[in-house]
């Protein structure tokens, strides 16, 4: 009988990850029935390896031991080696981070964890040099010492596994017996005063090197400020913002954001691009321009908006996951300059501002004494240094960049992950849809509604209200997980509200009766990551904490309470409650750590405020006021003018009757008329949204 593993697998894999190891002389497995089943046939432990496409050491450790035939063979012959991309599987990534975390104090890719048959976790590391090395063990030692142990010290291992499982168990899986008191609105200044603790005041963000984008926490701060008039909290914010515009983190040429910074001052970064990382800062540039009215906040947005539309978008719709740090093998080598390649093609006075904006030196910042892009000199600066006005410099900047980026595109691109998965789609969507509010731009909007569509085509099943994780290459795969339902929902519905389009807001709605379906446990009071009918692993994990996407169960609480309004009877408002209850202690005791869940309780505490728009079209002076409004939590809620032409709406929506949000609440004598709403108190209908926005801030009690 053929061996089922007993050849490398991953060439049937559509995963750009996975198929990078495809020539590996490892007889890698994917995650899936045969594998699993092979490991407890032989009775053999499983080598676990996640990683991403993207990820550098990855790639290193796949050069340095993944590529070696003596440590291959050793695997094969006594190891089922699976392979996973984190991407596809973010729950066994989850769950294996949660024990390389507690058991080390770090996590990362590439993650390594050797595993029993039955996937409990006996030993776990990230990266291993293929020998020992500055106090890290060898991998090659490794797996022959667990190819030994496991037949001297069996028992030894599988107490091992078993505390270690019990372990992720608790921290993943239990909630509290008793549920606390939900935070009220307090917690909002709680963790506007974590972040404050937090922040780096020298260099801009938080903590030390490497530095991260944590766009929840300026989130929070921006909240913050808007609330109380703490001008800390935007200087924070905005330090924070700065720091990531003009360093390394930011493309000066291309656009977007790489994942991080490795120092402290934001200048030399890991140069891979993620989808989810863009669509996490947009939104926070563009609050920022609403909010103190600087231009080059919407600058930076739009010039991100344009990067994920020329590198990272589909041609039928749909957003892709990554850009690879790597190019020819070398990380980085895409982005950084030298002087002389500089000089060579610009003429001598453009060359030389652009090399003393930029910092580009002989010496260098990066490897090879090659210069990543950061801002060096300031545009006054450079005005009074070569005698020509600002606004000249800026214009030979401009040209100077034209010109270096048109050569750059001849250079060896980064490789492209063209995976397009739910969740991350949703929450580019989301900030497009944003974006199209805040920049009047309806081609934003449009291209939100073509990838909500695309992602809707091939990955929503609507008879069985079933979404799926992932489609590449016309291949659907993985089920989805509640970051896929809740950022997608988020994104639709932050698409209606841009557009006033019913049919995002069904769509909205029929993810969010499938969150409650299939991922809310009444009794346990939590939104679980993986569905009821999915997948059984070790563990039933939750996504309490924000990573490097937000909380899956803080969007999703915070989704159930802006659904409510449209859909009352549908369990969701309980539910966000419940959820809040569960984790009301782990929100109070580290609300940087759960953003996410601590917007969703001061949103709870403090009400939604409703801006019910009752028109045939949305005036057009009413959407400059929008753009121009930072308005955080504020459900804008266009409707038809007419109950007779709402009446369609709630067919598509199937809603028996007007919900509150839109009862009642019709054109006044035929014109656009406005509601505003909070707490169970309404203004009076209004055709100046001036009025209507002004009561949100004076005349409740009225």
């Amino acid at each position: 009988m053929t061996d089922p593993v007993g050849r490398n697998r991953l060439d049937d894999e559509q995963s750009p990850y996975l198929r990078q190891h495809a020539d590996n002389p490892v007889n890698w497995q994917p995650w899936d029935e045969t594998a699993l089943e092979a490991a407890r046939e032989a009775d053999k432990p499983i080598f676990l390896s996640i990683g991403y496409s993207a990820c550098h050491w990855c790639h290193v450790m796949a050069d340095e031991s993944f590529s070696d035939p003596d440590i291959a063979e050793t695997l094969n012959e006594h190891f089922v080696p699976v392979k996973v991309d984190r991407e596809e599987r973010p729950d066994l990534d989850r769950i294996y981070q949660t024990i390389c975390q507690l058991v080390t104090g770090g996590g990362g890719w590439p993650l390594s964890v050797w595993l029993t048959p039955q996937g409990k976790p006996f030993f776990v590391g990230t990266y291993f040099p293929p020998e020992p090395r500055r106090g890290a063990p060898g991998f090659r030692d490794l797996v022959e010492s667990f190819a030994e142990s496991w037949q001297t010290d069996r028992d030894e291992i599988e107490n091992r596994a078993q505390q270690w499982t019990s372990a992720i168990h608790d921290q993943l899986e239990d909630t509290p017996d008793t549920p606390g008191e939900a935070p009220g609105s307090e917690i909002l200044d709680q963790t506007v005063q974590a972040a404050l603790r937090a922040a780096d005041r020298d260099d801009g963000g938080f903590g030390g090197g490497p530095k991260f984008p944590q766009p929840g926490r300026i989130d929070a701060l921006l909240r913050g400020y808007a609330i109380t008039g703490r001008r800390q909290a935007l200087d924070v914010a905005v330090e924070a913002l700065d720091a990531m515009a003009n360093g390394g983190l930011r493309d000066h040429l291309g656009g977007g954001f790489h994942r991080y910074c490795v120092d402290k001052d934001w200048t030399v970064p890991h140069f891979e691009k993620m989808l989810y990382d863009q669509a996490g800062l947009v939104p926070r540039y563009l609050d920022t321009y609403r909010l103190t009215g600087t231009e080059a906040y919407a600058d930076v947005a739009a010039e991100t908006f344009e990067f994920v539309r020329r590198e990272l978008s589909h041609d039928d719709g749909g957003f892709f996951a990554t850009l690879d740090a790597q190019s020819g093998g070398e990380e980085g080598t895409f982005y950084v300059w030298t002087p002389d390649e500089v000089r060579s093609l610009l003429p001598e006075l453009e060359a030389d501002l652009f090399c003393d904006r930029y910092g580009v030196t002989p010496g260098g910042n990066f490897e090879h004494k090659t210069t990543v892009l950061n801002v060096s000199a300031t545009l006054s600066d450079l005005a009074e240094e070569y005698d020509i006005s600002e606004d000249e410099v800026e214009d030979k900047l401009a040209e100077a960049r034209k010109a270096l980026f048109a050569a750059r595109s001849g250079r060896e691109r980064p490789a492209r992950d063209e995976k397009i998965l739910a969740g991350w789609n949703g929450l580019m969507i989301s900030a497009f849809a944003q974006g199209a509010v805040t920049l009047e731009d309806d081609s934003l909007a449009d291209d939100g509604r073509r990838a909500l569509d695309f992602v809707r085509e091939h990955l929503w099943d609507a008879d069985a209200e079933h979404l799926s994780r992932r489609v590449m290459n016309g291949e659907v795969k993985g089920d989805g997980y509640l970051e896929d339902y809740a950022f997608l929902a988020r994104g639709a519905f932050d698409l209606y509200q841009a557009t006033g389009d019913v049919d995002p807001l069904a769509f909205a709605l029929d993810l969010g009766r499938a969150i409650h379906r299939e991922f809310y446990d009444d009794a346990a009071g939590t939104l679980y990551f993986t569905p009821e009918s999915g997948e059984a692993l070790v563990t039933r994990p939750q996504e309490a904490t924000d990573q490097s996407t937000p909380s899956s169960l803080g969007v999703a609480t915070s989704l159930f309470l802006d659904l409510e309004h449209f859909a009352p009877d549908a369990g969701f408002g309980e539910a966000a409650d419940a959820v809040l209850e569960t984790h009301a202690n782990r929100i109070r005791g580290s609300p940087l750590e759960h953003v996410s869940l601590a917007l969703a309780a001061e949103k709870a505490a403090s009400g939604v405020p409703e801006l019910t728009v009752a028109a045939d079209e949305m005036p057009v002076e009413w959407r400059e006021t929008l753009a121009s409004r930072y308005l955080p939590g504020l459900v804008v809620a266009p409707r038809p003018a007419t109950d007779d032409e709402l009446d369609a709406w709630l067919d598509e929506l199937e809603l028996d009757e007007a919900p509150p949000i839109w009862a009642a609440r019709e054109a006044d004598g035929g014109e656009p008329t406005v509601y505003a709403c909070e707490n169970f108190t309404c203004s009076a209908p209004t055709h100046d949204i001036d009025e209507a926005l002004a009561w949100f801030t004076a005349g409740q009690d009225d």
